[in-house]
């Protein structure tokens, strides 16, 4: 049995950038339990005020796997466990797990802490066995611990025996610093797997990108305990990314940490802590990313679409993930015909029309559009090709004026004209840009017509120039994402002119949203 501890709310919020309120704490908390997580660690309450409050709203959370842990240090030099402030502050969150830190590089010891060595483990046994005489289960981490393992080998074995002796109920060895290759991981496992009698953890950083190889390989060697965060957040490089560990664990290594059921909740905790953390989902991440299991090749695709376990290394679905079609200039008949079957159209027997529209796709890529990320205007394109797309409005033109004004502020002013429902409408709007302001005008001139757009919202705008060394001349791509509460979409414009881009995806972004409504009845539309 593989115990999982989480340090997200500590550990990982150690990132550049990366902060979390205590309810954003408490809401992750309760996502990580519903996975399955048998430790989260809240924070160190001796070092903020925030982290004392998420211990004290944490005791009415209805956990019914996790434990809250609380996290802080061996007691200070010279100073009886019972009588350290920082022990008792432990204490007093009321956390029945703690995990305590102590040097296990002499280096560290004789260095940071500037005391002799045995008094270092003084500190750890003392302190392990006084959290442990006060009936909380005890985790010590062995700070810096393959550093001192290397420098000072015998004296970084008295410290963890140390603390093994004094009743800790899981001994963690930390790659602190990041730099420990795989195969000294698990040499060095194996030979402290014969010197201590309890349980034996990892916890790794990516600095040397091997966090999750280190982690895996040390319960190959034995560990039975592994430490790591939510999508490898936190300090530097970041930590051992759970969302890799634990699939690799269950589907890869058959040991036992989480259901299989709750492992289908894998995807959805990633996309939720990143978005409660305010940090884009990394495409490409293994397992959990949207780019995962997609297949772009045209022979690749197609065969995998026929035989999918001969070119995915697990079921998507195991881990909530999906598979998916992209399709570019790269693909071939096959892929456009299973991405148009995703999107409820029918290309089967069709070869000439899927021919043509696989023409057109390759020539506006080379023009500069990219389809890939962009399914929503890829579905728009596909039936505008076969005749069944009907517009919910056509423009008469639009106008975008920029305007420094005294204060200081620069507003830009947008006015278009729109034919909808039969009816001319012309709308003049305010925003901080043209797009912001595009997109007001629009809806001042349409939402009467589509009471849906409200549920639409531009979530996301990215300007790309294909070609530099035109300068101001260049080709410009936009990518807009939006979304409606329920769902997310992409969508795509291209031209020299950056705001004629942001008007095409624009354009798509509503139009899409419109036909994908979140009620079950669409309200009709027509010119």
């Amino acid at each position: 049995m593989i115990t999982l501890y989480d340090t997200t709310l500590r550990d990982g919020v150690q990132r550049e950038n990366l902060s979390l309120s205590v309810e954003d704490k408490l809401r992750i908390a309760q996502r990580l339990d519903a996975l399955g997580i048998h430790y989260v660690e809240g924070g160190y309450p001796g070092s903020n005020p925030k982290d004392m409050e998420f211990f004290e709203r944490s005791r009415d959370l209805k956990l019914e796997t996790t434990s809250i842990t609380a996290f802080g240090a061996t007691c200070r030099k010279d100073t009886d466990a019972a009588d350290d402030p920082g022990l008792k502050a432990l204490l007093e969150t009321g956390c029945e797990a703690i995990c305590i830190f102590g040097k296990a590089w002499d280096l560290h010891v004789k260095e940071t802490l500037r005391t002799s060595l045995d008094e270092n483990v003084r500190m750890v046994r003392d302190s392990v066995a006084y959290l442990k005489s006060q009936g909380r289960t005890v985790f010590f981490d062995a700070e810096h611990f393959f550093d001192g393992y290397a420098a000072n080998t015998g004296y970084a074995i008295e410290v963890v025996v140390a603390a093994a002796g004094a009743g800790a109920d899981a001994v963690v060895l930390c790659d602190t610093n990041g730099g420990t290759m795989p195969h000294d991981v698990l040499r060095t496992v194996g030979v402290i797997r014969l010197e201590v009698d309890v349980p034996l953890g990892i916890h790794a950083h990516n600095d040397a990108g091997c966090a999750v190889a280190n982690s895996l390989l040390a319960v190959e060697a034995g560990c039975t305990h592994v430490q790591g965060t939510v999508n490898g957040y936190g300090e530097r490089a970041g930590n051992a990314d759970l969302m890799s560990i634990i699939p690799a664990l269950v589907l890869k290594m058959d040991k036992r940490g989480i259901s299989r059921e709750q492992l289908r909740l894998l995807t959805e905790v990633s996309h939720f802590v990143a978005e409660v953390a305010n940090i884009s989902p990394e495409p490409h991440q293994p397992y959990v990313g949207a780019s995962a299991f997609a297949h772009k090749g045209g022979v690749h695709a197609s065969a995998a679409a026929r035989l999918p376990e001969a070119y995915e290394h697990t079921d998507p679905a195991a881990v909530g993930n999906l598979a998916r079609v992209v399709v570019s200039e790269l693909a071939g008949k096959a892929s456009l015909t299973m991405k148009a079957k995703e999107m409820g159209i029918d290309l089967t027997g069709d070869q000439e029309t899927v021919g043509a529209v696989l023409d057109s796709i390759k020539e506006l890529e080379h023009r500069g559009y990219s389809f890939e990320a962009a399914d929503a205007s890829l579905e728009i394109m596909l039936k505008k090709r076969l005749g069944t797309y009907e517009p919910f409005f056509r423009l008469e033109s639009f106008r975008c004026i920029m305007e420094k004004r005294e204060d200081g502020r620069v507003m830009t002013e947008a006015t278009i004209k729109i034919h909808v429902a039969g009816h001319r409408y012309i709308a003049t709007a305010e925003g901080n840009g043209p797009v912001n302001a595009l997109d007001r005008a629009l809806r001042i001139a349409i939402e009467r017509y589509y009471p849906t757009l409200e549920d639409i919202e531009l979530t996301d705008f990215k300007v790309r120039v294909l070609d530099e060394k035109k300068g101001t001349a260049a080709v410009t791509r936009v990518l807009i994402e939006s979304a409606d509460g329920e769902k997310g979409w992409s969508t795509v414009g291209v031209s020299e002119n950056i705001i004629e881009a942001s008007w095409e995806a624009l354009v798509d972004s509503v139009e899409y949203g419109l036909s994908h409504p979140r009620q079950e009845t669409d309200p009709g539309h027509g010119m």
